[in-house]
């Protein structure tokens, strides 16, 4: 018999589970000998385990270090390795792929036709070229308007399995109850949270075939995928809906899978354009022109809602946003800050002094943050040092910008208000045009 290729999977504990799960489990031409963990703090060291493995891994797979692979693939003897993460710069991959190459092994990319799954129902995705650009407003309006047309949907969401893979092969989310069920981080409920609060069910896990089965069971009208971290679906998609964000030009033609996305996409919905620069606007509004001239554009604003606005006003205010959408998603600001200066803050104070324990760590690694504070909590000690960070500081106000309220699952020691934030077209067409059109092909409409 021939040697079956030994594989490294480079991963964040998402992608690479998948592309595992979906070609690699029961392929007798490959082993894959281990898999390596970035951007999310304290996943390597662990073991993808056997009981999700399958026959061909009674012993599991080692979850190693990336900054480790050149030792790794000498280790292991590795052929092959698969990048298997998102929301990437087109240099960064390229350099992956040079560190393989040097070591002698080669490089892969896998695209939809080898991990995608087929569903038995109309699958809408909803992705984006960055983390950050929208997409989880996006997905709830998208979310609003069909079942405002009667639809039973079902949303999926990208997977965030950081702690127990066996107990977080398949779940599900229709209460609050859930989120404790499954010790969620502050990274999941501030995705489950909003379909939780419109009575809505969405799953998600580590095995996504076993999950879109037990989606399809239900017997929804529409499967939503709500996607993350800028990856491409999971599911093969009947509409696929692609956000982009005008705050940062150019990045939808020069991150890895965004622009696979740009490409991809049948609708490719500006984001935050009231917030944005009119020649930014016009670059993106060039790159879609140029690349994916054929999709439909949906010109959009994320206008903020502050319950009480002058709480803000002439206070020193800490500003604390979404986590990854400052940290690998590299952007400065979020709604938090813009909410603040729109609302009159006297000063946006500097979280940094008051920093502790992994978040000093944060700030370290993601060195262009200064006046705001990222809402790190992929487990309760560092969802504590959160939370001893803010209270250590000397704010009069916390601006809340994530998109759950933080004092769900801390005490915050000072006044705090939340900001919200939804999607609102700007124009035509809009979803509810774009939506029934796609639901009177399929033959749903009644």
């Amino acid at each position: 018999m021939e040697k079956r290729r030994r594989v490294i999977i480079l991963g964040a504990a998402g992608r690479d589970f998948h592309n595992f799960n979906t070609f690699f489990r029961n392929n007798p031409d490959y082993e894959v000998v281990a898999f390596t963990a970035t951007q999310i703090p304290d996943i390597a060291g662990r073991v993808y385990p056997a009981e999700l493995a399958g026959p061909l891994y009674p012993n599991g797979i080692p979850i190693e270090e990336e900054a480790k692979l050149p030792e790794l693939v000498k280790k292991y003897n590795a052929d092959e390795i698969v990048l298997a993460y998102s929301d990437l710069p087109h240099q960064y991959v390229m350099e992956r792929a040079s560190m393989a190459l040097a070591t002698g092994a080669d490089f892969k990319l896998m695209g939809p036709k080898s991990t995608m799954v087929e569903s038995t129902k109309p699958v809408i995705s909803i992705c984006a070229i960055r983390t950050g650009s929208g997409k989880s407003q996006t997905t709830r309006r998208v979310l609003d308007v069909l079942r405002a047309y009667g639809m039973k949907v079902i949303s999926i969401r990208h997977p965030m399995p950081y702690g127990d893979l066996v107990a977080q092969k398949v779940q599900r989310f229709s209460d609050y109850s859930d989120l404790d069920k499954y010790e969620c981080t502050i990274e999941e409920r501030e995705e489950y949270e909003p379909h939780i609060d419109r009575k809505s069910v969405i799953y998600a896990g580590v095995d996504y075939e076993a999950i879109l089965r037990s989606a399809e069971a239900e017997n929804p009208d529409v499967i939503l995928w709500d996607g993350g971290n800028n990856d491409f679906p999971f599911y093969k998609s009947d509409l696929q809906i692609v956000v982009v964000d005008p705050h940062r030009p150019g990045h939808e033609v020069s991150y890895y899978p965004g622009m696979a996305n740009l490409l991809m996409a049948d609708v490719i919905v500006i984001n935050k354009e009231e917030t944005a620069n009119r020649d930014d606007i016009e670059t993106v509004r060039k790159n879609i022109a140029k690349w994916n001239p054929n999709a439909i554009v949906v010109d959009a604003a994320s206008p903020i809602f502050v319950d009480d606005p002058s709480i803000i006003r002439g206070k020193k205010v800490l500003v604390v946003e979404d986590g990854p959408t400052l940290t690998h998603g590299e952007m400065r600001y979020g709604a938090g800050y813009v909410a603040a200066k729109k609302y009159g803050a006297k000063e946006l104070i500097d979280p940094r002094p008051f920093a502790v324990g992994s978040i000093v760590s944060t700030y370290n690694k993601y060195n262009h943050l200064d006046v705001i504070l990222p809402a790190m909590g992929y487990g309760d000690k560092q969802i504590r040092e959160l939370e001893e960070t803010i209270n250590n500081s000397d704010a009069d106000v916390v601006v809340i910008g994530t998109p759950i309220d933080l004092r769900r699952v801390m005490k915050i020691n000072k006044p705090a208000v939340r900001v919200r934030y939804e999607l609102q077209e700007i124009g035509e067409p809009t979803f509810e045009e774009i939506l029934k059109d796609f639901l009177a092909k399929k033959g749903l409409l009644k």
